[in-house]
């Protein structure tokens, strides 16, 4: 243990001793292991995003749009996304078992005035199941209800953007506020949301009763979507087949005719954008690793010209009776050390230049342990790895020629 410990001293001193050749050495590997962390806690943000963009639009959740999955709803003919109605919903929640709530929508847009205050925003038409799919919580007041909607009542219910916009610090739970020129109560406030994983501000929404919305105010006879909250999450490709074949039915589309609605499950679509992101992780954790292992080289490298530089005190150390073991133990030590605090070094400007994109760069980061101690172990295993050679050649020279070498 002792002769260990002379060797690592040794080694720190010849380290020292060329403190600016040491430190371009450890360049590669301090990049290297910094990249190969920041690179990682990049990835593993942008994965984090996706699963909490989708988890805030709720769990275990079947959404179902008009339209053919071929025109994405959107390229279809122009009656392709009227196919949805409201009596489709009620069907859905009374015949498919494993659907816990069901929520017809529709959207639009509308401007809203409380006295000489107004605010452009999204109107939602909703059902009271809403609330649970969406696991939204009025902070203020109270949700709407059945009655509400079968009353085609004007009532609504605001985000806290709107809320802000509207009426400032003011309790704005029983006023009465104009949406495109109709008078509307206010009987709640939602808790704010914040941003969406898309950036969308998820508190500058209104929400009225769907009957209210498609009456009153958008004058339409079909729903925009259908909101379907599952039971459980094994339970999801029942719920979706058992909702394909019922809508199937009811839209009287036998044999080969082509669905005129596309149900999509957020859990396949959160696994799948996982699947993509860890790809993504993997292979700019990998391009970071390529300088992990130029700097390997730049190790090896500079332990080649420390053992032709150290030939003339190798000879007399074996002619002192340094046997085979204790000059590779030494030059081995040395390129180890190296690996070590470049890896050290590399793991703390990683951390730092992941916190600084968080902080600056308005991007989430996520920063985990698994690529620090596999980068760390990686720069020591090739500050090995890379020192063998050297290390090898060193021990190997002849004692007598190396005593005479000039």
């Amino acid at each position: 243990m002792g002769m260990f410990m002379e060797s690592v001293s040794i080694a720190l001193h010849a380290l020292y001793a060329n403190k600016l050749r040491s430190i371009l050495t450890m360049l590669g590997i301090i990049i290297g292991v910094g990249a190969v962390i920041t690179m990682v806690a990049v990835g593993m943000g942008v994965r984090q995003q996706v699963t909490n963009s989708i988890a805030s639009l709720g769990s275990n959740m079947l959404i179902i749009r008009p339209g053919t999955s071929l025109s994405g709803g959107l390229r279809g003919a122009a009656g392709s996304r009227t196919t949805l109605k409201y009596e489709d919903a009620l069907a859905i929640q009374k015949k498919v078992k494993e659907a816990q709530y069901v929520s017809p929508a529709v959207h639009g847009s509308a401007q809203l005035v409380n006295g000489n205050q107004n605010w452009n925003t999204g109107i939602q038409g909703v059902t009271p199941a809403y609330m649970m799919i969406r696991d939204l919580k009025v902070s203020n007041g109270s949700f709407f209800t059945e009655k509400d909607l079968t009353g085609r009542s004007r009532v609504a219910i605001i985000g806290t953007t709107v809320s802000a916009n509207l009426f400032g610090e003011d309790n704005p739970v029983g006023k009465t506020i104009r949406v495109s020129n109709q008078p509307f109560r206010i009987i709640g406030v939602l808790e704010s949301k914040g941003q969406s994983g898309v950036g969308q501000d998820q508190d500058d929404v209104v929400l009225i009763p769907l009957t209210t919305a498609m009456d009153r105010l958008l004058a339409i006879t079909y729903v925009h979507m259908i909101y379907v909250q599952v039971t459980n999450q094994d339970e999801m490709p029942a719920a979706q087949e058992h909702i394909e074949t019922l809508l199937r039915q009811r839209h009287h589309l036998v044999g080969e005719k082509e669905n005129d609605f596309q149900v999509q499950n957020l859990t396949s679509l959160m696994n799948t954008l996982n699947e993509t992101t860890t790809m993504l992780t993997l292979f700019l954790g990998s391009i970071a690793a390529i300088s992990l292992l130029v700097g390997g080289i730049g190790i090896m490298n500079i332990m080649m010209v420390s053992v032709t530089e150290r030939t003339r005190e190798i000879g007399i150390r074996k002619a002192l009776g340094a046997t085979f073991r204790n000059i590779m133990t030494q030059f081995l030590i040395e390129s180890v050390v190296i690996g070590v605090i470049g890896g050290f070094i590399g793991i703390a400007l990683g951390i730092g230049i992941a916190m600084a994109i968080a902080q600056f760069g308005g991007f989430q980061t996520v920063i985990t342990v698994a690529p620090i101690l596999l980068s760390f172990s990686f720069s020591v295993g090739i500050g090995l790895f890379f020192g063998i050679y050297p290390a090898r050649k060193a021990a190997l020279l002849d004692p007598i020629e190396a005593l005479r070498y000039e």
